[in-house]
């Protein structure tokens, strides 16, 4: 191993069982820990201090249920153990010399330190989407992605309302990435963090993203609030988590994307930009 990726061993340990608890525990209460910041905070934010500064924002009239958001906490407590399981393999497969993560963020440089975070929220967009589609197929959907849906009025903490199996999927991609891609441990962990913002507020029910005078998303190649929340509404559309570019290369953007996000944010669309949709994308996209 290069000098410049060398691990700083002082907590390496033999792999017995106690090694593989105590790190658990640890990498437990680090997820636990995330979850519940991102999670309870957006939810105090966006739903209680800001709930009527918000009320124009709100994409849905109805809360969702308080029985749902007790399951959705309870479902993401598990969901940090299966990501606390995984991220243990990850660090015993770095400790081996296995996965090419590395402690010292300027080891590499500072400018592929940054470059690493950006391919990591990119690459991470892509396998989600693929990812995301493969799990509705009716094949894969109950076993896999039947909990989340369940949430059909999402809040903050549908964020990691996964079944084990999903859970799992989405919890092995950085270590898939680290396979073959050098990324230093706090690249990792603001790309963790960026992810679980990005995820609490797509599922938090208000549209905070900013609106062109036209009706459209400020940054149309940013996925919105009102992107992901008509996903939970309409399963077969919008499987995006970052980014628009996949939905719209592979054409499951919602057709009425557009007109949903006029509507939450309260602006009148510009029709001119959109051009109306021929009656049988309507059927299809009240159908699909």
């Amino acid at each position: 191993m290069e000098p410049a990726l060398e691990h700083d061993h002082a907590f390496a340990a033999p792999y017995s069982l106690d090694w593989f608890a105590g790190w658990f525990v640890h990498v437990f209460e680090f997820e636990v820990a995330r979850y519940a910041i991102a999670a309870f905070g957006a939810f105090v934010i966006l739903n209680l201090l800001l709930a009527r500064a918000l009320s124009d924002r709100k994409i849905r009239p109805a809360a969702p249920p308080r029985a749902q958001l007790y399951r959705e906490m309870a479902v993401s407590v598990r969901t940090c153990a299966v990501y606390a399981a995984i991220s243990l393999l990850t660090i015993a497969g770095s400790e081996a010399g296995v996965l090419k993560a590395y402690d010292n963020p300027a080891a590499l440089g500072w400018g592929w330190f940054w470059a690493s975070v950006a391919l990591l929220i990119v690459l991470h967009d892509a396998f989600f989407y693929w990812t995301h589609r493969l799990m509705h197929d009716p094949r894969l959907f109950r076993r896999f992605h039947r909990l989340h849906h369940k949430s059909h009025n999402p809040s903050p903490f549908t964020a990691y309302s996964f079944d084990v199996p999903e859970a799992a999927v989405h919890g092995v991609f950085v270590t898939l990435v680290l396979l073959f891609i050098p990324v230093s441990g706090p690249a990792i962990f603001i790309f963790l963090a960026h992810m679980i913002v990005r995820n609490v507020i797509g599922h938090s029910g208000y549209e905070v993203f900013p609106a062109r005078r036209d009706g459209r998303p400020m940054f149309g190649w940013m996925t919105t609030v009102t992107h992901h929340d008509l996903h939970h509404a309409q399963a077969g559309w919008n499987y995006g988590l970052y980014f628009t570019w996949w939905d719209r290369l592979m054409k499951t953007e919602h057709p009425l994307y557009a007109e949903k996000f006029a509507a939450a944010v309260r602006k009148p669309l510009d029709g001119s930009a959109v051009g109306a949709l021929s009656p049988s994308m309507e059927i299809m996209a009240k159908g699909r």
